[in-house]
This record gives structure tokens, C-alpha cells and sequence, in this order.
């Protein structure tokens, strides 16, 4: 059955090109339960996707042409593939620099029409940027009669962020939009991109919280933080804080400072917290669970200094009601959306009380909802009904 995002992309699509797309291409957003700003450390993370999606209704082309219409930014792209150039500013960026990325690894690609749309909050930490790679670069494979593996897919998806758009990010939100599994968290060693499947228990109730408060990747101190995590790496004489001991760090106390120590705490205690993370979630203990997530926005906001006076507020709102074990930021930081586990409690109640609360301290409503993990990407014929999953 279509959902209302499905449908609507279709019958854009119809409208403007005059024919019915060939195929539907859905791609997850994602919430990370524990494991935050350890990718790029070579670290573990355990991502969920959501039922939160870009979806791009579409048709091949055989002239080399992406025509392409946003619904949610009202805006159209239109470029030959032949002749690619940067900067042409936000959500067409992303869509070009897939492009790019599969050409740049020897990929032919032709071209393609289609609407996207989505329904991933922007700017909160929810992926909505992998999901559009993720989205347009199966488009792509679809219109060039590609078949990529989900690591691979997000490999590129990752390239085109670094490379075109210019954030430094790790590859988790690509591999998970990617690769999910419903029902299941995917834990992923960020090294090797190994990943295994640990099911969600049954109990837990996964609540966004967002502050609706924004901040832009490439203008903020995102790839700060890349260059004092890296810069720590060095002093440490590794090649990644993956591989930093208590020892070690010890050891070069002297030479490191009082913000090169913070970080690098932060992301050693924070692999670790995914570990047990991991054994609380196969032993159904969500007290345990919701305990280091609570620790994880300590760390999070004291150690790595990427929270926000709303996340901090918001999360503080979600820890003192009943039936949530634990809250934390999530994502990038310097605003966005933090992530509440309750549980088996009263969503509704729990919701209403922190919009609430959060209203009448800031003056903005929040935006709270639940979410449901999904599996990864996916596309269908729109004609013959079949499922083109990778």
C-alpha cells in the first residue's frame, strides 16, 4: 500500500511529466540509539531507521539529462550529467554530488526525471541529508541498470557529502539508510563496516524530541570537532581515537589540553557505552539502556561540547517523567533533536507534558513524535508491483 508521501510524488510526477513514473525509491532516515561522534573515529555506533523517508517518484532518460523537482523546497534542477558544476546550494547539491561521486568511482551512469519529497525533519539530526544520497544514488543505479551492495551505495553517499558538499562526516547515516532491518538496530564497526542485526526489544518506545532549533553543518563547528579529534589522534601517536587507551592517555597527559583531553574522553567512553549498550539491549534491560543514554548526553554536553541550551532543556524534560529511562541529544548538535527511551510507557501523556513544559520556558513548540524502525532502502515498479530492494 502507498503511503501519503508515496502517492503524492506520484502524482506530481504525473502532472509535470505527463506520464505515470516508472518506479518509487524510498530511503530511511535514521535515529542513533547510543555511539555519537564516534564514526569518524574509526568507533562503533548502533543506528536505527526510522519511518521518517525521502521518497523519489521517477523515470529513466536516455539523453543524459537529471531533471529533478523538489516539492519540499518548491524548487527544480535541471543539469546534464556531462556537464557538472558545484555550488548550486542546498538540496540540489546533494543530488549532484551523487552524481559525481558514482562517476568519480568509474560508475556510468545515465540520467533520469523524478519528484522527491520527504517527510525527515531538516537540520535536526535525522538524516534527512544520507536519505537523499542514499534516495538518488538508487535512482541511479535504477536508470543505469547498476546494482550496488548497500556498503558500497553508502561508500559513494558518504564520498559525495565529504567531497561535494563539503561536511566531514562519518558513514554511518549513509550505511544505515542503506542497510536497516526493521526491527533491529544495526551495530556497525565504523573500521571495517562490519555490522550485525541486534533486535530492538519489545518494550522500548523510541520518541523524538526536537527542539526545533537548526543549525547548518558546513557553518557551524562540525569539522571543528573532525580537527580536534584528529589533531588528538596525532598527539597520541595513533591513527584514531578508536585505538586510545586509558594508559596511553595517561601517558601523554602532559601533552595534551584541557579540550584535546575532553574530546577524546568523550569518544573512548562513549565506545564503550555502545558495548554494553549492545549486551543491556540482548538481555531486554531497558533500565541499563536508558542509564548510558543518559550518561552518553553528559559526555556528550560536557566533554564534547556539542549540545545546545534547547537540547539540554528538552532532554532534562524528558529524564524527570515517568516511564522514560533515559534522554540524550542526538545527532550533530548545536541544536536539532534529542531522543527519549521510554518504557512501554504512555506516549501520548509523555508528549504532551514536555511540549508542554518546553513551550512555556522557550516560547516555541517543539515537535515530538514517535517513531518505528523500517528497513533500508527500496524501490518498486510502479507498473509491475515488484519490490527492487539492495
Amino acid at each position: 500500500m502507498q503511503t501519503e508521501l508515496q502517492s503524492r510524488v506520484r502524482s506530481t510526477f504525473e502532472s509535470l511529466f505527463l506520464q505515470s513514473p516508472d518506479y518509487i525509491t524510498i530511503a530511511p532516515g535514521r535515529i542513533n540509539l547510543i555511539g555519537e561522534h564516534t564514526d569518524y573515529s574509526d568507533g562503533f555506533v548502533l543506528p536505527v531507521a526510522i519511518d521518517r523517508t525521502v521518497t523519489i517518484a521517477h523515470s529513466p532518460r536516455e539523453d543524459g539529462l537529471l531533471h529533478v523537482f523538489s516539492l519540499d523546497f518548491d524548487d527544480e534542477l535541471m543539469v546534464n550529467l556531462g556537464d557538472l558544476k558545484r555550488n548550486y546550494g542546498g538540496w540540489k547539491d546533494y543530488v549532484i554530488g551523487m552524481a559525481w561521486a558514482m562517476m568519480e568511482s568509474g560508475l556510468k551512469i545515465s540520467g533520469w526525471q523524478g519528484i522527491v519529497a520527504g517527510n525527515i525533519p531538516i537540520g535536526a539530526g535525522l538524516s534527512s541529508s544520507a536519505a537523499l544520497e542514499v534516495a538518488s544514488g538508487k535512482t541511479f543505479c535504477i536508470s543505469s541498470d547498476l546494482n550496488l551492495s548497500a556498503t558500497d551505495l553508502a561508500k559513494i553517499s558518504r564520498k559525495a557529502e565529504i567531497d561535494w558538499v563539503g561536511v566531514k562526516v562519518g558513514i554511518m547515516d549513509q550505511l544505515i539508510s542503506a542497510a536497516a532491518k526493521k526491527d533491529h538496530a544495526l551495530l556497525l564497526d565504523c573500521r571495517n563496516l562490519d555490522y550485525e542485526y541486534v533486535a530492538i526489544p519489545n518494550q522500548a518506545r523510541l520518541i523524538v524530541l526536537d527542539t526545533m532549533t537548526r543549525r547548518e553543518l558546513t557553518s557551524s563547528n562540525y569539522n571543528a570537532r573532525h580537527e580536534e579529534v584528529r589533531d588528538s589522534a596525532k598527539i597520541l601517536g595513533i591513527g584514531q581515537l578508536r585505538d586510545a587507551t586509558p594508559p596511553l592517555i595517561q601517558l601523554n597527559k602532559n601533552n595534551l589540553n584541557p579540550t584535546q583531553y575532553r574530546r577524546i574522553k568523550h569518544v573512548v567512553s562513549e565506545n564503550e557505552r555502545v558495548k554494553q549498550f549492545v549486551t543491556a539491549m540482548r538481555n531486554n534491560d531497558l533500565f541499563t539502556m536508558g542509564n548510558l543514554i543518559n550518561k552518553s548526553h553528559i559526555s556528550l554536553r560536557d566533554d564534547f561540547e556539542v549540545s545546545s541550551d534547547e537540547l539540554n532543556l528538552i532532554v532534562n524534560i524528558a529524564q524527570r517523567q515517568p516511564g522514560c529511562v533515559g534522554a540524550r541529544m542526538m545527532g550533530a548538535g548545536f541544536g536539532g533533536c534529542a531522543l527519549a527511551l521510554l518504557n512501554n510507557g504512555d506516549v501520548h501523556d509523555f508528549t504532551q507534558t514536555i511540549a508542554k513544559t518546553y513551550h512555556a520556558e522557550t516560547g516555541v513548540k517543539p515537535n515530538i513524535f514517535e517513531v518505528f524502525s523500517t528497513h533500508g532502502v527500496n524501490s518498486y515498479s510502479v507498473t509491475e508491483k515488484k519490490t527492487n530492494n539492495n
